[in-house]
């Protein structure tokens, strides 16, 4: 209906009275990440949402590298998150920029704020500092030093910056309140001296901003109109309008605050991931185990799957935690139609028919997804030698087991019907080849006399079949004890979060390229791995098995 209300988060309805009173009149946004790491599910939520915003009122969006802190900070990270950003679909143009590149307009800002007399340097040490401040119940004390002339200010910051003083000897303060029941207002330190060798401007700087000085002066240098942070930056606000206040930015941008996104059971602490890489536990940051941005690509998730799950998780004040089954339900939902289904045997056995001529090859064509006819069709050889998956036979099965056993019949999937006759085992008493009979008159699966199977199965022509590698993944967290062991803190892990197995697929899968994913029938999604897969050796990942636990709600809504 044209009249119908469309439902709008509070982001949306702030902007909205924003743009009608004349506030702004663009919106323009960014997503600021620290390069100290890899990117993971969480800020999936803040890339989309704020690119997603500016998308959505014909805006902008920057790329911002907040590089304030050259410590835990590296080149690798910088590329890892612009790559991660891009195959997620958020494309900022030419406005790729860095906390770095400003580092003059800092200090010259910071200038302006001592010649104005709201800021000043303090030689406190850091373990003094926290003794002056206060707590949440008492109010700080004035620093000694908070009444220092703006000349002495200026030359003693200017000595700072010019490395007159050891690390952590001098700080520039803001002068704010020191009784502020806000404690970030407690006259905090905008500028340290820290000499650190930077990612991007090497030796040139010896004084570092700290990240809330930093961030309204870069979203003011930029034009930012929206500068939309996570919860946790809510008590930080006050500092932010106060600094963008201060410097008499002409058109202050506005921070507004939503709920991060949390997963039931995984792991995002970036010492966490870093340590699991430096004890070899995962075998990098794009671990296909991990939730980071590159793990779940790395994996086969798509940026559809992640964008529909962010729709789905909504925008709202109030934390919330989401379960890992929601997150594969929306990857299923968007991989089914997409993906060709391919038949692979997983553990492989061989079965031998008896009866069908030696040397004989049909090429039988078939559906590539029979729910996606514009997919096309595909040829698949058929011979006397296969390879069935090795839960797909049982020498003693239980009752309502209609695969493959001595004496039964099942129909091999766009084949012929055959029935076990005998099975060979090897020196350790392991089924090693299943001998069976075949009916020719049912090609293509169908019984002339109109007799039933209930037991479908898939195979692979054992000629022309491709060896692989399987790799098949649990969560990399022992859901039954949760993530953290509460008496020491470490992490709570899954011993068997990887099986790798042995397969044979289809011919058609021979030269499958790094990210390329189908469906393996009845095994689930599976995707060419981009570290370990060569031709000559190729390993899939599985992405997702086919079934799901998570039921989308009644009204399907993503709010």
């Amino acid at each position: 209906m044209e009249n119908e209300s469309v439902s709008r988060n509070f982001i949306e309805r702030e902007i909205d009275k924003d743009l009608a009173e004349g506030v702004y009149d663009t919106v323009h946004t960014r997503f600021p990440p620290e390069p100290n790491g890899y990117l993971h599910i969480g800020h999936a939520k803040a890339i989309l949402l704020n690119y997603g915003i500016a998308k959505q009122y014909g805006g902008k969006f920057n790329m911002r590298f907040d590089d304030t802190n050259p410590t835990k900070e590296k080149s690798e990270f910088v590329e890892s998150i612009k790559e991660d950003i891009q195959w997620l679909g958020a494309d900022w143009e030419d406005r790729l920029y860095f906390a770095s590149d400003y580092f003059g307009q800092m200090y010259e800002a910071a200038v302006k704020l001592i010649q104005k007399g709201l800021a000043y340097v303090s030689d406190l040490s850091a373990e003094q500092m926290r003794e002056y401040r206060g707590t949440l119940t008492e109010p700080g004390r004035d620093d000694p030093n908070r009444n220092r002339s703006v000349e002495e200010n200026l030359a003693l910051f200017e000595d700072m910056k010019n490395g007159k003083f050891a690390d952590g000897e001098k700080v520039l303060r803001a002068k704010i309140d020191m009784s502020s029941g806000n404690i970030n207002m407690r006259d905090p330190v905008i500028y340290r001296v820290a000499r650190m060798t930077h990612h991007n401007t090497g030796d040139a700087w010896c004084i570092y901003p700290m990240y809330d000085f930093a961030h309204p002066v870069e979203d003011a240098i930029e034009g930012i109109t929206h500068s939309l942070c996570s919860l946790e930056f809510e008590d930080h606000r006050p500092l932010y309008e106060w600094v963008v206040d201060a410097l008499e930015y002409p058109h202050p941008p506005r921070q507004i605050e939503f709920a991060k996104l949390y997963l039931n059971n995984v792991v995002t602490g970036k010492r966490y991931i870093k340590k699991l890489v430096e004890e070899g536990i995962v075998d990098g940051w794009d671990d296909p185990r991990l939730v980071s941005i590159s793990g779940l690509r790395r994996r086969g998730y798509t940026p559809e799957a992640i964008q529909r799950f962010v729709e789905l998780c909504g925008i709202s004040k109030a934390n919330s935690t989401a379960d890992m089954a929601m997150l594969e339900y929306c990857l299923r939902e968007d991989l089914k139609l997409k993906k060709a289904r391919v038949m692979a045997a997983v553990d492989p056995v061989k079965v031998v028919i008896d009866n069908y001529p030696q040397g004989q090859v049909e090429q039988l064509t078939v559906e590539n997804n029979m729910e996606n006819p514009e997919l096309g069709m595909r040829t698949v050889p058929f011979c006397r030698e296969l390879y069935i998956d090795g839960a797909d036979f049982m020498e003693e099965p239980p009752k309502k087991y209609f695969r493959l056993f001595p004496g039964n019949e099942v129909r091999l999937m766009q084949a012929y019907f055959v029935t076990c006759v005998s099975f060979e085992k090897d020196a350790d008493g392991k089924v090693s080849v299943i001998h069976c009979t075949y009916d020719p008159a049912s090609k293509g699966g169908n019984s002339p006399d109109g007799r039933k199977v209930k037991g479908t199965i898939h195979w692979v022509a054992a000629p022309y079949a491709v060896e692989a590698q399987v790799r098949l993944f649990e969560n990399l967290i022992d859901e039954e004890k949760g993530v953290y062991n509460k008496e020491d803190g470490s992490l709570n892990l899954n011993p068997n979060s990887l099986t790798c197995k042995k397969c044979y697929v289809e011919q058609s899968l021979a030269d499958a390229k790094a990210y390329d994913s189908f469906q393996f029938v009845r095994n689930g999604f599976f995707c060419v791995d981009a570290k370990d897969s060569t031709k000559e050796h190729l390993v899939f990942n599985r992405i997702v098995s086919l079934k799901s636990s998570f039921k989308l709600p009644a009204n399907g809504s993503e709010n």
